[in-house]
């Protein structure tokens, strides 16, 4: 069956085609080409011709000109635009004129290196120019000295820049003193902590080649953001053309958003995404279009990959109505698997048969999201949104290389931000409204960049430092020297401590001090990773369960003084949630508002100290999350400096709120009797929790309501004696947590924590959100708390501190449109296993900040 066909049958599908909450067809689209340059050189002229190439694009001949021009650019394209050769032609043509130059290429991974060398390798071999390099942690040690010496175009990725050349910059002393380009593909990876450390090895690059003698051109590729030209800026600090003009022809493209049905309208429950996107792949596979589908983690490709080589059955819901799948011939050599943990060749394998057709499907993690070529899919199902709209088109776009027709479906999870997206199409064919942000001045990974930049070259009084005044790195490296990491001697500054800086320093955190994880494998002690020093009391706790590499792990001993984890391997029916404690304090405001003078709430962002402690952890089994107990732990409280924006509530807006019944956060009345009641109650229950049965010794038992006492209209039928039970203040806290009445403000920063990764670009695990549910002394008012995780934050808060009136825009528009009663996953949090939901209540907040923002 073709594709049409298929389509046109989910169309009438009574399965499929209720849930389809839009459908967007996006008509073919011619190229638009310009004959090759004069300036190409003819041996590369002709290698074009043999390969089938016999124009550029029109956006390959704009960065053409503007590359020959001296111009440093950005190119932001689609998916199979021709990016590569765009870079391509400038940077070969600088190797065929001239012999001694040499160029560079980042990519954000291995993988990604290896899928350019082999395209690279044959097209410098019919220009009769040196094989390219690949230069990473996987080079072999023997062949490392002629990469260095003899190399003219090396690729590799930040993290070896970092670690294994810039430090040993005399070893590339030819490479360097001729670097002409470099290219820093798949720029939109760059970003949040990663990107700000990026930037900083650029510095470094920068500064290593300056000494040199070179001074390189950048030409930089990214998917579609919202502030491409900004972020190459920001990466390279100097001025980028920005060229989105795309120019490559398309055929006919399909985009589906498929939201799973309800199941469950009062909960808000609706049928799994993971089980909804089988049953989609099975009709493609039925219908012979090659496929991937992309999961969002290394669990889910396992799951969806054992539904699809028939390991598992679900239940008839899912059962393809077309032919039969276990009529397919072959099934495990139809579909495979691709993800982090393969070994190479099975990925190399694996993307061979996608490109000749041996392999008909593909489920995969985003390690086949980036431009690692794949040849022309008919489809692509994601199940769940990726986390970015960027990603998300990254994925769409592997279906339809060419002029040939193709559909992508994004499978809607229950999260806030998939829910938003199923009602919110426009997100994918508008602009992208996410912006990438890097702060590459940020002082904790800038200190770590000056230590190895100083242990590169020395810093001469006066020098700068990318786009920092030589006054204020002049104070680092002050700060250095009194730490006696540095010395100061004829107005230089050196490096003098023993240890080699960048060996310590992941790219991939803000986090200066790292834990390493140990356990035990055929007697031998193993080292099996690290853990941030901000994450590794939350997640490798005494009694934690720690994932890692599919392998489930117990945590034996977190040692806070030699940062070690002993772990042990586990095989486990729950995974732990740590319980934490958070206090928040303002240390400077930044800038305030408010957002209407008649109701006078104020939003507001600025420096903040957030205390953590975590006081122990749940136990929750798998699959079904049943609660199994809760442990307490003493660990000390951890500190972080970061950035918040927040959103206070005047007296005018809670005395509203109050009048129209939805305000929950004022401290329980009981009436006058409520000390006469717990006595007759206590007594009842003869001084014994009901729970436990453990009997008062010294403080007194609490008298609990069994149904939530702001459920009652009325005090008195809340206080009815057979709705009271006695429970010991343990069993209390437990009982509190299953069964909770979840106030507005809580459900507000639960929709506003999932809703602002959309805008920002970032995971929802960069933000953490906190309630202020009454007065208090630190902020006077109740108040709603986003800040960023990440110390001295990275610029997420005042980001939404100026997003403001669209994040609340959004989030009324999503709270509202919700089905369901009382909350739940896909708006303002379930109120808990048995509790009440608080959606009435967040509505009406959202609906004051959004007339406050007219």
């Amino acid at each position: 069956m073709p594709l049409s066909s298929l389509l046109d049958f989910w169309k009438r599908d009574p399965d499929t085609a209720p849930n389809l909450s839009a459908w967007q067809t996006i008509p073919p689209r011619p190229a638009q080409t310009h004959p090759f340059p004069t300036g190409l050189p003819a041996p590369l002229s002709q290698a074009l011709l043999a390969s089938g190439i016999h124009s550029l694009y029109s956006h390959q001949f704009e960065a053409w000109t503007a590359t020959r021009h001296k111009q440093n650019i950005i190119l932001s394209t689609g998916t199979a635009s021709g990016k590569t050769l765009a870079y391509n032609l400038p940077v070969l043509t600088e190797l065929i004129a001239n012999p001694n130059s040499r160029a560079l290429y980042l990519f954000p991974t291995k993988a990604l290196a290896q899928d350019q060398f082999s395209s690279l390798q044959s097209l410098l071999s019919s220009l009769r120019l040196p094989n390219p390099a690949i230069y990473d942690g996987d080079t072999p040690s023997a062949a490392r000295p002629s990469i260095r010496k003899t190399a003219r175009l090396v690729l590799t990725n930040p993290d070896m820049l970092h670690t294994g050349i810039l430090p040993h910059h005399t070893n590339w002393l030819e490479f360097f003193a001729n670097l002409k380009f470099v290219v820093i593909d798949e720029a939109h990876t760059y970003r949040g902590v990663f990107g700000s450390h990026v930037a900083n090895v650029i510095r470094r690059l920068k500064r290593v080649a300056k000494f040199y003698g070179s001074a390189p051109q950048f030409i930089l590729a990214s998917a579609t953001i919202g502030n491409p030209k900004e972020l190459a800026e920001r990466l390279v600090e100097q001025p980028v053309t920005w060229i989105d003009n795309d120019g490559s022809a398309r055929g006919p493209r399909h985009f589906l958003l498929y939201n799973p049905p309800i199941v469950d309208a009062s909960l808000g429950l609706r049928k799994s995404s993971l089980l909804e996107g089988v049953r989609l792949a099975r009709d493609l596979i039925n219908s012979d279009v090659q496929t991937v589908v992309f999961a969002r983690s290394r669990r889910s490709v396992e799951i969806i990959l054992s539904y699809l080589q028939g390991e598992l059955t679900p239940d008839s819901s899912i059962e393809t109505p077309l032919i039969p799948y276990e009529s397919l011939p072959h099934p495990r050599s139809l579909v495979r698997g691709y993800r982090s943990g393969y070994l190479p060749a099975q990925r190399r394998e694996i993307e061979k048969g996608l490109r000749d057709g041996a392999i008909k499907t593909v489920v995969a993690t985003n390690a086949l999201e980036l431009g690692i070529d794949i040849g022309g899919l008919g489809a692509a199902i994601l199940v769940g949104y990726p986390g970015t709209v960027a990603s998300a088109r990254q994925q769409a776009g592997r279906a339809g290389r060419g002029l040939e027709s193709a559909v992508s479906v994004l499978v809607a999870s229950a999260s806030p931000i998939d829910q938003f997206l199923a009602r919110h199409p426009e997100y994918f064919f508008e602009r992208s409204p996410e912006h990438a942000l890097v702060n590459p001045d940020h002082l904790l990974i800038l200190l770590e960049h000056l230590r190895c930049a100083m242990f590169e070259l020395p810093f001469q009084t006066g020098d700068v430092f990318g786009a920092i005044s030589s006054q204020t790195i002049e104070e680092y490296l002050n700060f250095l020297v009194e730490n006696h990491e540095a010395h100061f001697s004829e107005e230089k500054y050196f490096w003098m401590a023993d240890a080699y800086p960048a060996a310590n320093i992941s790219l991939r955190s803000a986090s200066p001090q790292s834990f390493v994880l140990q356990t035990v494998a055929d007697d031998k002690a193993r080292v099996i990773g690290i853990v941030d020093g901000e994450s590794a009391v939350w997640m490798t706790h005494p009694g934690a369960i720690y994932l890692h590499e599919a392998q489930s792990y117990f945590v034996e001993e977190l040692n806070l003084e030699e940062h070690t984890v002993r772990l042990k391997p586990f095989l486990s029916d729950y995974y732990t949630e740590p319980l934490r404690q958070t206090k928040v304090d303002v240390l400077a405001i930044s800038e305030t508002h408010e957002t209407q003078s008649a109701v006078r709430n104020t939003k507001t962002w600025g420096e903040l100290k957030i205390t953590t402690q975590v006081t122990g952890f749940r136990k929750r089994r798998w699959h079904t999350h049943e609660n199994l107990g809760e442990e307490p732990l003493d660990l000390p409280p951890s500190e972080l400096q970061t950035t918040g924006y927040w959103l206070t509530l005047s007296e005018k807006t809670i005395a509203r709120l109050r009048d129209l019944g939805a305000w929950s956060n004022d401290p329980n009345d009981y009436g006058p009797g409520w000390d006469k009641i717990r006595e007759r109650v206590r007594g009842r229950d003869k001084f014994t929790c009901q729970v436990c049965g453990v009997v008062e010794s010294g403080r007194q038992h609490d008298v609990h309501h069994k149904v939530p006492f702001r459920a009652f209209t009325s005090r008195d039928e809340a206080n009815q004696l057979e709705n009271l039970t006695t429970l010991c203040p343990s069993c209390h806290h437990k009982v509190e947590q299953n069964v909770r009445m979840r106030s507005g403000l809580a459900g507000l920063a639960y929709v506003l924590g999932n809703l602002a990764p959309l805008f920002l670009m970032c995971d929802s695990a960069d933000l953490g959100t906190h309630i202020e549910p009454v007065e208090n002394k630190t902020f006077g008012m109740p108040t709603v708390v986003l800040y960023d995780s990440i110390p001295a934050g990275i610029g997420f808060s005042q980001k939404l501190f100026e997003l403001h009136d669209e994040l609340f825009a959004r989030a009324l528009e999503l709270v509202g449109a919700c089905a369901c009663a009382d909350g739940c996953p896909s708006c303002v949090g379930p109120g808990g296993e048995n509790g009440y939901g608080g959606k009435q209540e967040a509505l009406e907040i959202l609906k004051v900040f959004a007339r406050s923002s007219d």
